[in-house]
């Protein structure tokens, strides 16, 4: 049996079942799956239903939303890099022109973005997303990364015809780096987190997360509800945007809700321990590399400071194990290809479920009906063939 341990749990001291006034758009969720869904390739991304996992697990189901194959990019970003990209320049041509909708795909936008410039930092892949969004307009991008970054991910990022700007320092120095070059030189910054000052972009990356839910809540019609949810949470987009869009749909019987972080840099455990953001310092480097932030984003906040039930914190040994286990062929939806990050969620699980203390805390059982995102695939191919022994390609064709 596949076998992981927690470093650290804690129910969070401030959960509620209420509803709190959340910081989108009232028709935010309607944009986003009007826009995303007439882009190129657009399709929902799959549900595996890992009933061998939930067996050993004793639990009744888990669904793993599968990002991997998400517009060929391997990863959820693009939901949101990419929309507020298209959010901003559609703001600044509705000034120029007075459509309060332009055809941004149309030849006719793109010549009038092709002079305009977006920026963001990045850890990896909403570098990726907001370069591809770029490309997709035809305006142009720089990505400041953060020493960690590796080369892989900066070439990847670099295909999409973005200049890349080495920072050193963290991912949360870059952050900064990005805001203070778009201030000066008149660029457009599409951050996928907040500092409380820089709103709008970042509340349109979040929005566009939440269309990720809203595909799985339709996918899962004529299913169980969900019972629990697992969200790997670096400065807290994704997880926000997904308790958010859950608490929606379900109101007061939204679903248990964990978080799931690195040890070493677990912030959102710091925070809701504390009541209040709270920066972690040091090394805050992890191989779940999309999760290594110090700092929540104060978009995320306002959901996560109620809507998280539980935080758990993983070492990085639950990294190669996950990710080997998805890559092992089983009696369900497996071979599934899941990368650092993206196995982190489910690692958070299969601990939790584990530990008997927790699992009865948390209520888990064989009614439990677990939703889990694979948040992203082999998105630093080297590093992947490295941990789990194939790659991507012959792990599915094994």
């Amino acid at each position: 049996m596949i076998k992981i341990s927690l470093e650290r749990a804690a129910r969070n001291p401030a959960a509620s079942l209420s509803l709190p006034e959340l910081p989108f758009e009232a028709d935010g969720m309607e944009i986003a799956r009007r826009t995303i869904s007439n882009w190129p390739g657009y399709a929902p991304s799959p549900i595996r239903d890992l009933s061998d996992l939930a067996a050993e697990l004793d639990l009744g189901k888990i669904w793993f939303k599968d990002e991997s194959v998400r517009f060929g990019l391997g990863s959820f970003k693009p939901l949101g890099g990419a929309f507020a990209v298209s959010r901003a320049l559609s703001r600044h041509l509705a000034g120029e022109t007075g459509s309060e909708a332009p055809d941004l795909l149309s030849s006719d936008m793109k010549a009038r973005v092709a002079s305009l410039t977006v920026t963001a930092a990045t850890d990896g892949n909403h570098g990726r997303s907001v370069a591809w969004g770029a490309r997709m307009f035809g305006c142009r991008c720089v990505i400041f990364v953060c020493s960690s970054v590796s080369q892989q991910r900066k070439d990847a990022i670099a295909s999409y015809g973005a200049e890349i700007r080495q920072v050193d320092g963290s991912f949360d120095d870059a952050v900064r780096m990005a805001d203070q070059t778009a201030r000066k030189e008149g660029w457009f910054v599409i951050p996928d987190t907040s500092d409380g000052e820089t709103v709008i972009a970042p509340r349109d990356v979040t929005q566009g997360y939440m269309l990720m839910v809203d595909e799985a809540l339709e996918q899962l019609k004529g299913e169980p509800p969900v019972t629990h949810i697992f969200l790997q949470a670096g400065v807290g987009g994704m997880a926000s945007a997904s308790a958010a869009r859950f608490w929606q749909a379900y109101g007061d019987k939204r679903p248990v809700t964990t978080i799931v972080e690195p040890e070493k840099c677990a912030c959102w455990y710091e925070s809701l321990v504390a009541g209040k953001p709270v920066a972690v310092t040091g090394d805050i480097d992890s191989a779940m590399a999309g999760l290594s932030c110090g700092e929540v984003s104060l978009i995320a906040w306002p959901v996560l400071e109620t809507g998280a039930d539980f935080m758990v914190t993983l070492n990085d040994d639950a990294v190669p194990v996950m990710m080997r286990y998805l890559a092992g062929r089983g009696g369900d939806d497996r071979p599934v290809i899941a990368g650092e990050t993206g196995i982190s969620g489910l690692a958070g699980l299969v601990a939790a479920a584990q530990d008997e203390a927790l699992r009865k805390e948390m209520g888990l059982g064989p009614d439990s009906h677990v939703f889990v995102v694979n948040s992203e695939g082999d998105t630093d191919p080297d590093a992947y063939k490295t941990i789990v022994g194939k790659s991507a390609s012959e792990v599915l064709g094994q």
